[in-house]
């Protein structure tokens, strides 16, 4: 997709206007994109403001949408929901393409409706047709897991959404039989309560990092180094490959077992691609916010991916 639109005229008019808001959000100050709705309504005119130059900040998900168009009333609905739970972390620009057909044009767009990622002034991912849900939620969370690093917006607009109060709450004994099993070693038991959690409520960012704490602490008990050795020698094979990035993080080289799986990916495709990123990103929850080695493994898998 990034290769298909060029829209690096629009960029550069917008990269001024951003750059301040850009540095306002690194310095803690929430970002300009966190003040406003996270679903706008975007016409030819308003193009260049509500995309492009927001693009700058947060990520925007560009829905090409028509009023005759079936799919278009399912889809749109699930987008406007996750934009509203992604409290400003990413935008949610919506395009009718009959009223707007240049804009349709510009991204070559074959059918409705066409969902397109716009980062940094260029668009990054896009998918057409309607998608389930937890396929659509699993799509916005690679990206802004993949541009978190890179766009200042994303974490401030995270930050201050997990910055609410919070009234004091009674001990979620959820929680507690999971803190329970994992202190006894039970890890099967562990993963299964906070999965179960997870089931129930899927933003539930407690419990995410602890069951990849839990997945990553078990393989890394049954870790072999001699897996490493075999990977080297069977690039091709991905579960050599991920054996081995466990191996290299459980023993303290973890630049080289984020990087193992970066290459990886790079010579992948399909299937096998979001099976390694996907237990990349994992890896990353079990490290702190903030951990340098995460936030260059962010940038790299954001390469290699985009």
């Amino acid at each position: 997709m990034a290769g298909a639109v060029d829209l690096s005229a629009l960029k550069n008019r917008a990269e001024a206007t951003a750059r301040a808001a850009n540095q306002a959000a690194t310095n803690g100050d929430g970002g300009a994109a966190s003040a406003n709705s996270p679903i706008v309504e975007v016409t030819e005119a308003t193009f260049q403001a509500e995309v492009v130059e927001k693009s700058m900040q947060v990520p925007v998900v560009i829905d090409l949408w028509a009023t005759w168009c079936g799919p278009c009333k399912q889809l749109s609905p699930v987008l406007e929901r996750l934009a509203t739970e992604g409290n400003g972390a990413w935008v949610l620009a919506k395009i009718d393409v009959d009223a707007n057909p240049r804009i349709a044009q510009l991204f070559q767009v074959q059918s409705v409706p066409t969902v397109i990622a716009v980062a940094g002034g260029q668009p990054v991912d896009a998918f057409a047709g309607a998608q389930p849900e937890p396929q659509i939620r699993q799509w916005i969370d690679s990206l802004l897991g993949a541009l978190r690093d890179q766009m200042p917006g994303i974490r401030a607009a995270e930050q201050q959404q997990g910055a609410e109060p919070a009234a004091e709450e009674p001990e979620d004994l959820r929680f507690s039989a999971a803190e329970e099993a994992l202190e006894r070693g039970d890890y099967p038991t562990a993963e299964a309560a906070y999965q179960k959690i997870l089931d129930s409520e899927p933003n539930n960012e407690q419990a995410k990092a602890a069951l990849a704490q839990v997945r990553f602490t078990a393989r890394a008990e049954q870790a072999d180094p001699a897996a490493i050795e075999r990977a080297d020698a069977t690039p091709e094979d991905i579960d050599a490959q991920l054996a081995a990035a466990d191996a290299e993080v459980a023993v303290g080289r973890v630049e080289a077992g984020f990087d193992r799986l970066v290459r990886a990916i790079k010579r992948t495709s399909g299937d096998d691609r979001d099976r390694i990123r996907r237990h990349l990103i994992e890896m990353f929850e079990v490290f702190p916010d903030g951990d340098e080695r995460v936030g260059a493994a962010r940038r790299a898998l954001a390469s290699a991916l985009f």
